[in-house]
C-alpha cells in the first residue's frame, strides 16, 4: 500500500513524524461509513479504499459496532434514542453505552433543538455529522487523541481539501452553506451599515445567552502535528454556542464560560490579529461555534487562501480606507492575516502613475490549479508591490513606518508616533544616535531642495522614551487565552540581541531571566557604537571650527577638555543604559549580573562578581554574545594581535585622561577608532595592503601637542 488519494496537491508525507495507516485489507463497515459521510464526489460515486482518508481517518477511532449504528443514522438526520433503538434493535443499556462512546470519540454529536419542527418536546437527539465541520474536527479537539492517533490530523487536513478542490470556483459570496465564513470585528462596522444582525458576534451571544463553552482549537494542534504549527496555545480559542456547548463540556472537550469570559477571548483574538468565523451549514437559524482563527494554520480559511477564491470565506462587509485619517503607517498591511492589502507608492514614473493589478476572481476567468496560491502563507507576508513603498521606509534597516510617525509628529501626537516607532524598534533612542540616516538619503524631497529632517524628528520623539513618565511600554499580546506561557527563558548576554530577545519573550508571557556579566546594553551601548559616536561628534565639531577659516571666520581652539568630552559621552551612555534598565523592570525581566555557563541541559551556573554562584533552571535558553571574527581559532596570530590592538584603541577612546600622540594602524580593524583620535589631535598612520596613509586631522597647535606629549 502507500498510494495517496489522487489530488492536485497531495499531502507531503515526508514531513510527517508518523505513518499514515493505509491497508490493503480494509474493514468493510468502515469503508461503507466513510463513503456515506464523505462530500468528495468521486468517493461518493465509486466508493473508498484502504488508501483513502475517509477510511484510515475513521479506522483507528471507530469500531465496527459503532459503524453499524452510524450507518443506520444517516448523515445530519437527528434521531432520538428511541428512534435509533428501533433502527438497530439493540438493548437500551447497551445502545446508550455505545452512543456515549461514539459521542466521546467524536463520531456523533447531540442536541435538544427543534429547528426542523420535528422535536417539539426538545428531546435529546443524536446526529451523525459530516466530516467538516463535524467529526474530523471533534477527532482533533483533545490533545491526547491526536497523540494516540496522529493520523486524525492528516484526516482533518485532507477532508478540508479534497472535497473542495474542484468546486471552490463556483461558490458564491457567503459560502453557500459550505464550511465557514468570516464575521468582522464588530467595532469596525459603522452604525449606518448594521443591517445583517447574523454578521455580528453580539447577535449570536444574545441568541445563546448563558450557553457558552471554550474548547481547544482543532486546527492549531492538528497542523502542529503535521509539522506546520504556528506557536499559539491551542486551548480555549473556539467558543461553542447553545447545545453544542453542552456537548463540548460533557465529552471533555472544553469548559463552560461566562459571557464576559467569551467577550474577553474575542478581544484577545483581535489583539493577536485572529479572524472570527462562524459556520455556514445551518443557514441563518443556527451556528454551533465562533472560532478565533489564525490564518496561518486555519483549515477553513485555507480554502479561500489556497484556492485563491475569496468567496469561500468573505463576510458581508467590505473594508474601506478613510484617507483623511490614514497616516500611511502600513500597520493594516502588516497585520492583515489574509494579505488582502499591500503598500504601494505615489511616485510617478516617466509613463505616469504606477498602476497596480487587481485580484483575479474565478467568476471572471477559467479557474484551475494554475490559479491556486499554494504558498499563500509566504505571499501573505509580502507587504508591498514590486514597485516598492515610500522610499524612506524602504531604506530604513528596521523598516519603520517613517511617513507614519512624521505625520503623527506633525499633528502633535508624539506618543502615537513613539508607539509606531517602537512596534519595530524597541530602542529608538539608541538607534537614533548611531543612525546613518538612510531614510534621508532616499527622501525624494532632496531632489527638490533638502530632505526632510527625519532623524531629528525621530530623536525628538525618541527622547521622550528616556523619561519614565512618557515612556511607552507596548501591551503584551500573547497568543494564549489563559495568561502567559509558563516556560522559563534564560537569555545570556544583555547586548542589543539579548535585551531585545528578553523583552519579546516577556511580552509573549515567558518568565525571563537575563544574565549579563558587565553592564546592560553590552558592547554597543557601553564600549562600542554609542560612546564612540558621542566622541566622534566632539571630533566633528572640532573639525567644523578648523574649517571656518575657509569661510573667512578666524577661530582658534585653545584647549580640548578630554575629561568633559568623556563626561558628555558618559552622560549619553548612562542615560541609554538607564532606559534599558527601565524597560527590563517594566517588562518584569529578572536581571542577574554574572558570567553564565551551562551546568546541564536545563540549568545555568552563574558566577557573580563577588565570587558567589547561583544555579538557574530554564526551559529554553537564548545565547546572545558578540562573536568576534578575530577570536576565531582559524584566524592567524596576526589577526588575534590586531584584535588586541582594537581593544587598546577603544580603551584610549574611553580613557578620561589620556590621548595618544601617535597611532600606527596595521589593518582597517582599528581604523575607525584611530580616525576619532585623529580628530582630537593624534597623528594617525595606517598601513593597508602595502600602502601607507597618514592622517593629521585637525591637529591642535604644536604648543598644545607638545604639552600633551
Amino acid at each position: 500500500m502507500g498510494k495517496q488519494t489522487k489530488s492536485n496537491m497531495p499531502l507531503d508525507e515526508s514531513r510527517l513524524s508518523f505513518q499514515i495507516p493505509r491497508t490493503d485489507q480494509p474493514r468493510e463497515k468502515i469503508l461503507k461509513l466513510g463513503q456515506m459521510i464523505t462530500d468528495r464526489v468521486s468517493a461518493k460515486l465509486h466508493g473508498v479504499t484502504g488508501d483513502d482518508p475517509e477510511y484510515w481517518g475513521l479506522a483507528g477511532r471507530v469500531t465496527d459496532e459503532m459503524a453499524d449504528v452510524a450507518l443506520k443514522m444517516k448523515v445530519r438526520k437527528p434521531k432520538t434514542f428511541q428512534q435509533i433503538q428501533k433502527l438497530t434493535g439493540m438493548e437500551p443499556e447497551k445502545l446508550q453505552k455505545l452512543l456515549d462512546e461514539m459521542a466521546w470519540v467524536g463520531l456523533i454529536e447531540y442536541n435538544w433543538e427543534n429547528l426542523d419542527g420535528k422535536n417539539p418536546g426538545h428531546e435529546k437527539r443524536y446526529v451523525l455529522p459530516q466530516y467538516v465541520p463535524g467529526s474530523a474536527e471533534f477527532f482533533n479537539m483533545r490533545q491526547e487523541d491526536i497523540d494516540r492517533n496522529p493520523e486524525v490530523a492528516a484526516f482533518f487536513e485532507r477532508m478540508t481539501f479534497l472535497p473542495l478542490e474542484k468546486i471552490t470556483p463556483m461558490v458564491p459570496p457567503g459560502g453557500a452553506g459550505i464550511g465557514m465564513h468570516v464575521i468582522p470585528v464588530e467595532k469596525a462596522i459603522e452604525a449606518e451599515n448594521q443591517t445583517l444582525s447574523i454578521e455580528h458576534i453580539s447577535y449570536w451571544m444574545d441568541k445563546y445567552e448563558g450557553k457558552y463553552a471554550a474548547s481547544m482549537c482543532s486546527c492549531r494542534p492538528s497542523r502542529a502535528k503535521l509539522g506546520e504549527g504556528c506557536g499559539d496555545c491551542a486551548d480555549d480559542w473556539c467558543i461553542a454556542m447553545g447545545d453544542m456547548a453542552d456537548y463540548i463540556v460533557e465529552t471533555k472537550r472544553g469548559r463552560y464560560i461566562t459571557k464576559e469570559e467569551a467577550l474577553d477571548i474575542f478581544c484577545r483574538a483581535e489583539e493577536n490579529g485572529f479572524v472570527h468565523q462562524i459556520t455556514n451549514i445551518d443557514g441563518e437559524q443556527k451556528i454551533f461555534a465562533i472560532c478565533n482563527c489564525n490564518v496561518n494554520v486555519c483549515n477553513a480559511l485555507r480554502t479561500s487562501q489556497l484556492f485563491n477564491t475569496p468567496n469561500m470565506s468573505r463576510s458581508a462587509y467590505v473594508a474601506r480606507v478613510e484617507a483623511e485619517s490614514c497616516v500611511a503607517c502600513g500597520r493594516c498591511v502588516e497585520v492583515c492575516p489574509a494579505g488582502a492589502v499591500k503598500l504601494g507608492q505615489k511616485l510617478c514614473t516617466k509613463d505616469g502613475p504606477v498602476q497596480y493589478p487587481r485580484q483575479e476572481l474565478p467568476d471572471e476567468v477559467k479557474w484551475g490549479p494554475e490559479k491556486w496560491s499554494v504558498d499563500y502563507r509566504d505571499k501573505n507576508r509580502i507587504n508591498c508591490y514590486d514597485s516598492g513603498t515610500a522610499p524612506c521606509k524602504t531604506a530604513c534597516p528596521a523598516h519603520i513606518a517613517v511617513q507614519g510617525y512624521l505625520k503623527f509628529a506633525a499633528q502633535g501626537k508624539y506618543r502615537e508616533a513613539l508607539q509606531l516607532i517602537k512596534r519595530e524598534n524597541p530602542f529608538p533612542a539608541v538607534c537614533g544616535r548611531v543612525c546613518n540616516r538612510r531614510c534621508e538619503d532616499a527622501c525624494t524631497r532632496g531632489t527638490v531642495d533638502q530632505a526632510v529632517a527625519i532623524d531629528e524628528v525621530k530623536r525628538f520623539i525618541a527622547q521622550q522614551d528616556m523619561d519614565a513618565e512618557h515612556r511607552f511600554i507596548p501591551t503584551p499580546v500573547i497568543p494564549k487565552v489563559q495568561g502567559g506561557f509558563e516556560e522559563k527563558i534564560a537569555v545570556i548576554g544583555g547586548g542589543p540581541g539579548g535585551y531585545v530577545a528578553a523583552i519579546r519573550a516577556a511580552q509573549l508571557g515567558g518568565e525571563v531571566t537575563l544574565i549579563e556579566k558587565n553592564k546592560l546594553g553590552g558592547t554597543c551601548l557601553n564600549v562600542g557604537c554609542i560612546p564612540t559616536k558621542a566622541i566622534l561628534h566632539s571630533a566633528e565639531l572640532l573639525s567644523e571650527v578648523e574649517e571656518m577659516a575657509g569661510f573667512g571666520i578666524a577661530a582658534e581652539v585653545k584647549k580640548v577638555d578630554w575629561g568633559k568630552v568623556q563626561g558628555k559621552k558618559n552622560a549619553i551612555t548612562n542615560q541609554l543604559v538607564s532606559g534599558v534598565t527601565g524597560l527590563m523592570k517594566a517588562n518584569k525581566i529578572k536581571v542577574v549580573e554574572g558570567t553564565a555557563s551551562f551546568a546541564s541541559k536545563d540549568t545555568l551556573m552563574v558566577e557573580k562578581k563577588d565570587g558567589s554562584r547561583e544555579n538557574l533552571s530554564f526551559d529554553k535558553a537564548v545565547k546572545s554574545e558578540l562573536t568576534s571574527a578575530y577570536a576565531d581559532k582559524k584566524k592567524s596570530a596576526h589577526m588575534l594581535n590586531l584584535a588586541g590592538i582594537a581593544l587598546i584603541a577603544i580603551g584610549f577612546l574611553l580613557c578620561p585622561m589620556l590621548i595618544p600622540a601617535e597611532m600606527y594602524v596595521l589593518d582597517n580593524i582599528v581604523f575607525a577608532c584611530g580616525m576619532i583620535l585623529a580628530g582630537v589631535g593624534t597623528f594617525l598612520c595606517v598601513y593597508v595592503s602595502g600602502i601607507v596613509r597618514t592622517y593629521r586631522m585637525l591637529i591642535m597647535n604644536e604648543e598644545y601637542r607638545e604639552k600633551r606629549k
